[in-house]
Parts: structure tokens; sequence; C-alpha cells
């Protein structure tokens, strides 16, 4: 089920933003320090809580996702945070946490949970973790480290079986990243490995970084993890990537969002966020989100064609480079 909109008050950078998202594709630029990994963090740690809600135990999503307690994400000076999703025009879920009373609590509203409600949701962080997976799970479970969760839950859903049935569109998505990595991905004794089509089974440790980031894709295809409503969360999915393999890369992500699924993608990279716009087909929805810094704390701004984007960093940046570029040829 697609997140429509989030609402932030006094958490971390945000001091009261809302921002509307579509359902397709939605891509997060901005400056260093802007929020974007933290709005795609609280989603996810939020996602995962209704996921979860049935059980006992309430998550506690600051120390799980950020790695700190809960009052050190209220904003400086404020008494409370909050942040709010909404999923449809009756169900939204709220994380609270109280200054004033130093507690944090999750509320879920309007919720019928004999409808066996919940939100499938997949994170996969900037740093390619399934290189560090022997052993991992055991050390986080066994000391409670205060270890970024989300790490932990990428190693685990790639570790879960296989998917016994693929659909046409998910053959048709792994031949592609098959062609890519030059072989498939196998998980054998905690260990993750390439396996090329001349039989050589190569670690991922000793694999280039760009290869083990389709290698992962692929795993989370293969597992069925990737599916219809499920919300994916990619945190700079261009890093480590060689540049001729972008348009590859964009194309996966459309044909997720094809499929059904709803992406939230942070990135810089203006090779990828241009390629999102001039790919994508008339019927599928991509969205630009420019979170950027005002008196108000961090705002924003969206817009479907990525160059509409006011003081668009990543275009900026562009031309700029291009601007010295042009200088220094005259200069010659």
């Amino acid at each position: 089920m697609p997140i429509q909109s989030a609402h932030l008050q006094n958490f971390t950078v945000f001091e009261d933003m809302q921002v509307q998202f579509s359902k397709g594709i939605n891509v997060i630029v901005g400056t260093n320090g802007t929020g974007k990994t933290h709005l795609m963090k609280v989603m996810y740690g939020i996602c995962e809580e209704i996921s979860s809600s049935q059980e006992d135990e309430v998550m506690d999503i600051a120390l799980s996702y950020f790695s700190v307690e809960s009052l050190q994400l209220v904003k400086v000076n404020a008494q409370q945070a909050i942040v709010s999703v909404v999923l449809t025009d009756e169900n939204s879920a709220t994380y609270e946490i109280d200054n004033s009373q130093k507690r944090s609590k999750n509320t879920l509203d309007g919720f019928n949970f004999h409808l066996d409600f919940n939100v499938k949701s997949i994170f996969i962080p900037a740093k390619e973790m399934l290189s560090h997976s022997k052993g991992l799970l055991a050390l986080y479970n066994k000391y409670k480290i205060p270890f970024d969760k989300t790490y932990v839950d990428i190693v685990i859903n790639a570790e879960l079986p296989e998917a016994r049935n693929m659909s046409k569109l998910n053959d048709a998505l792994l031949q592609t990243i098959s062609k890519v990595i030059g072989g498939e991905v196998l998980h054998e004794n905690g260990v993750f490995y390439i396996k090329k089509a001349n039989g050589a089974k190569i670690e991922f440790p000793v694999e280039a970084e760009g290869l083990r980031k389709f290698g992962l894709l692929w795993k989370l295809i293969k597992n069925g993890l990737l599916e219809k409503d499920t919300v994916l969360f990619w945190d700079e999915p261009e890093a480590n990537i060689n540049p001729e393999l972008m348009p590859i890369l964009v194309e996966l992500m459309l044909e997720l969002e094809r499929k059904g699924v709803q992406l939230f993608i942070a990135t810089h990279s203006y090779n990828l966020a241009k390629y999102l716009e001039i790919k994508r087909r008339k019927e599928e929805q991509v969205l630009f989100h420019h979170l950027h810094q005002t008196e108000q704390g961090v705002q924003v701004d969206s817009s479907v064609y990525f160059g509409e984007l006011e003081d668009n960093p990543i275009i900026e940046a562009d031309t700029k480079l291009l601007d010295e570029v042009i200088e220094g040829n005259f200069d010659d």
C-alpha cells in the first residue's frame, strides 16, 4: 500500500513540513543536512512498526534506525516531535516523541487489524551490506549492539528463501540484472556469491561494489520481496555505479513502478534524476522532491519535472562545472 503523504513536526531538521508523494517513484534531492535519509528512515520505521504491530513489544524507532535515544531526534528547543504518514484517506500512522515527558510512543490510528492490514517495506542503505553478512546477524542478536537496523534488515531480507514461482516480469528483471552481473546470486553458509556464467563463484567482498548493488536487487526480486504494493526506500542507489549502467538501473526502477512498487530514492546524481525524467512513459508516475533549508526549517518543493525544481543543487553544480569547462577551453 503506497504512502500518500507525510507530515513532520520538530523532527531533526524538520520544523513543520508536509509533502505529498507519488504512488510511483519519488526522487528526493537536496544538499547534505537537509534530511533526505532521515525522511526515508522514519517512514520506513513507521511502516515496519505497522507490520509488526501485532507483536507485544513496541519498536523503538529512534534506537533501531537512528542509533540514538528518541529525545535526540526532537528539534532543539521543541517540546514534542511528531511524524505522521497517510496511507489512505481513512488510514494514517503517527510516531510521537514527547520531550516534556521524556518519553516516546508510537500510535497507529484508524487501522482495523482484524483485516490483517500491513505495509510491505524494504530499505536499501547507501552502504552495501551483503559483503559483511557472515556473522553479522548473530553478533547483532547476541550483543544488542546499537547498530543501524536498516543494515540488519537488508541482510535478513536477502537471506530469506527464494520464491518458488516467478512472474514473467520478474523473470525479465532477473535476466536483465544477470547480464549486468554476469551470472546469479547464491547464498551459502552465511556468505553471498555471484556465480558467473562460466561457473566461477565470486564472494561479494571481492566483487565490484556497483555489481554488488545489482546483485542485491537480483536477490530481493528472487526472494519475492519486490512485488505489488511494496514500498522500497533506496538511499543513493547511484553510488559506485558505472555511468554506462545508469540507464539500466533507471529502467529497472521504472519496471518496478510498473509492477506496482512505490519507490523513494534519495540521490545526488544528476544523471539518475534526469534519466528517470526522460525515460518514463506517460503512464508512469515519477515525482521529484527538493528538500531545502529555510528560516522555518527544511521545506520541500515538488514537481513532475526535475528541471522545474527551484534552486536545484544538482543542476546548479552541473551547470557550474559546465561553465568552468567552457571557460577553461576559452583560456586555452
